[in-house]
């Protein structure tokens, strides 16, 4: 009772108090008697903890566990357990988004295909080397829309990505130029896909080759073998896709555009980054190459 009223008090600047009680289920004469009394220590390190909580939870869009939440506490130099964290958020009815199940949706061809150079080990140990793509489909109230994303496996940033109405190879070859562009890629780089026919046709192969990269495919249907872009796809659809209903294709761009770029590159901390985020990661790298 005691954490909901300190964030009352704690949004009292941009909600009304009536309001908040009412969301909360307690009554605003008990908010005011908590607020004109004087709090223990402990009361209060614990509302302060509370309205943090609430805050970093906000600013994740709603897509924070007590895991993240307690990380990005302790990056903000307030330690607190995982398990303090999840009874906050229990007490306040914040409940991450969660995913939903797997379904397969590539079919690919076999011609064209190429040999699987990377084995199910998303793991580099330099940027811009080892890559991998995919292709996932939105739904909007004008149709469907398709996504390519480019994703760097050495910092898990998305480094390229294109969005079309169609699902011809220009939507791979787009994402590839894209990532191409946004830095140097490796002498050695690796393309890792699954065979559908975008990857598998001439034109990408081309674009590959005009990028010295070489290409890697797993076997088709099995999600395993590109585990890593079919995460950030499910992270994309629990956190943003499944969250709202896309009048317009433009609707659905600007907003999978705003999570790539704003939120999760940028924002949104790894576990298997040791929960800093892929633009951390890829700047500390080049920090520490300019310190050799």
């Amino acid at each position: 009772m005691t954490d909901k009223y300190a964030v009352i008090n704690a949004e009292k600047a941009d909600y009304p108090i009536v309001r908040m009680c009412g969301w909360l289920g307690v009554s605003r004469a008990g908010y005011y008697e908590w607020r004109s009394r004087p709090a223990s220590a402990s009361a209060r390190r614990r509302s302060m903890l509370a309205s943090r909580v609430v805050e970093i939870f906000k600013a994740s869009r709603g897509t924070y566990g007590a895991r993240r939440v307690a990380a990005e506490l302790r990056a903000r130099g307030k330690a607190a357990g995982v398990r303090q964290v999840t009874s906050i958020m229990r007490e306040h009815g914040l409940v991450a988004c969660q995913p939903r199940p797997y379904k397969r949706t590539t079919f690919g061809d076999r011609a064209g295909a190429a040999p699987d150079l990377v084995a199910r080990d998303f793991t580099a140990d330099r940027p811009r080397y080892k890559l991998v793509g995919d292709i996932t489909y939105v739904w909007t109230q004008e149709g469907w829309l398709y996504l390519a994303t480019v994703i760097d496996c050495f910092s898990r940033q998305v480094i390229g990505w294109s969005m079309a109405e169609h699902l011809r190879a220009e939507l791979v070859v787009d994402a590839l130029a894209m990532a191409a562009g946004n830095g140097s890629l490796d002498k050695e780089a690796i393309f890792h896909s699954d065979r559908g026919s975008q990857y598998c046709s001439a034109r990408f192969r081309a674009a590959l080759d005009g990028h010295g990269v070489r290409p890697s495919m797993g076997r088709t249907g099995v999600c395993w073998d590109n585990a890593l872009a079919e995460s950030f796809f499910g992270a994309l659809k629990t956190e943003c896709i499944h969250r709202f209903s896309f009048p317009t294709r433009r609707h659905a761009r600007t907003a999978i555009a705003n999570y790539i770029e704003t939120f999760y590159n940028r924002r949104r901390i790894h576990s298997r980054l040791g929960y800093r985020t892929p633009w951390q990661v890829e700047a500390e790298h080049y920090s520490l190459s300019l310190a050799a």
